[in-house]
């Protein structure tokens, strides 16, 4: 095998993408800071028993673990940082009433998440912890929707769903037993699979179950989910939840998805994706995840998202930058002028022999013409 070869879903990132995912970077911490949110940045590698706690240990499989040399435990890499920032605010920062946290880092996976997916994504997203109302939800769907914006996405689709739905059907038949059989099914909207799983079940509730199947599409999914589902306080307020949210969103398009059971065991509440016809998954996903830090001494109200920003850099342009090139020559006034273009963001890549190939982006020089340093557009050869 050859020693360049790198592991499968493992790759490199060249110039072009690199450029377009640090740009996204910046722009996006730049956006969370103007809401609020302070930057965090957790260590890769954590003791399992801390990584994989309370709704990180749905992240087992996806976790790659090795033994610690120094203390003989095990450890994890991390396969996602959403745990990680709820045992800072529960654990290491400890502070009263809202906190509003962001980060941007690594992250490693086992296996990837669908066959086009990288197994090292570079996670971005924002956690609000300390606030169980809507208005944090709505907070955080609109900070979703700006992130996309500030990618360049022209159109942003919000799906919404809410897992609280399932639970109170399912906790009204005390189903927990055919609970796994039940999700899957309604995951992947299996009727014929669904029906045979609620066969034992109370008539309402499997009718209720197999109607969740048919509950998606326009913002109208809400009023025929009034009349189609049981009318117990936590359906009601569940589609209360929805439509409030609804009511407020920003993004250009809502739709709702009532069987979209995508993290059922981490998200306690509302939970959404964005999309791009482009893309083969989803672009972002969040939701509420309330006392994620139990685990760790301190239950919390949770929301937030995150978003894989490889996946939103191919999406985003093509990575090339313009830029200038400067002679290789000795002179104060050159130099002086590189100074003051560098200072307006400029890229000047100065020439460090006579007569060198033009660099990538290189489509201006700077010439000296009638005795002053000018910048010149570089014509075709």
């Amino acid at each position: 095998m050859a020693r360049w070869l790198l592991p499968e879903g493992i790759s490199d990132v060249l110039p072009a993408e690199a450029r377009r995912v640090e740009d996204l970077r910046r722009a996006l911490l730049d956006l969370y800071r103007g809401y609020g949110y302070e930057l965090v940045l957790p260590p890769l590698i954590e003791y399992v028993d801390s990584l994989l706690t309370g709704t990180g240990r749905d992240l087992d499989l996806r976790t790659f673990k090795l033994v610690d040399q120094l203390s003989g435990r095990q450890l994890g890499l991390r396969a996602d940082i959403t745990p990680q920032v709820a045992r800072i605010d529960a654990h290491i920062l400890n502070r009263p009433g809202v906190v509003r946290l962001c980060y941007a880092a690594s992250v490693l996976h086992t296996r990837p998440a669908h066959p086009l997916a990288t197994r090292e994504p570079m996670q971005v997203g924002v956690e609000l912890y300390g606030h169980a109302g809507l208005r944090a939800d709505a907070e955080v769907q609109a900070l979703a929707v700006q992130s996309l914006r500030r990618a360049d996405i022209a159109r942003v689709f919000i799906d919404l769903g809410h897992t609280g739905i399932v639970r109170a059907i399912l906790a009204e038949a005390q189903a927990a037993a055919v609970g796994e059989t039940i999700l899957e099914a309604l995951a992947t909207k299996d009727v014929p699979s669904l029906q045979a799983a609620t066969a034992s079940l109370p008539a309402a509730t499997a009718d209720a179950l197999l109607a969740l199947t048919e509950l998606h599409g326009g913002v109208a999914v809400i009023g025929d989910a009034r009349a189609r589902l049981p009318r117990t306080p936590a359906v009601v307020r569940a589609l209360d939840d929805l439509s409030w949210l609804i009511d407020r969103a920003t993004a250009d398009e809502v739709s709702v998805d009532l069987s979209d059971l995508h993290g059922y065991r981490y998200y306690t509440g509302v939970n959404f994706a964005a999309y791009d016809q482009r893309a083969s998954g989803a672009l972002l996903r969040g939701g509420r995840y309330d006392d994620i830090g139990r685990a760790f001494g301190r239950a919390r109200p949770a929301t937030g998202f995150s978003i894989d920003l490889r996946d939103l850099a191919r999406l985003n342009g093509s990575g090339r930058f313009a830029a200038i090139r400067a002679p290789a020559v000795d002179d104060a006034v050159l130099d002086a002028q590189i100074d003051e273009l560098r200072r307006r963001g400029e890229v000047i890549v100065r020439a460090l022999e006579g007569d060198e190939p033009l660099p990538e982006g290189v489509d201006r020089e700077l010439r000296l013409v009638a005795g002053r340093w000018q910048v010149v557009a570089i014509g075709p050869k």
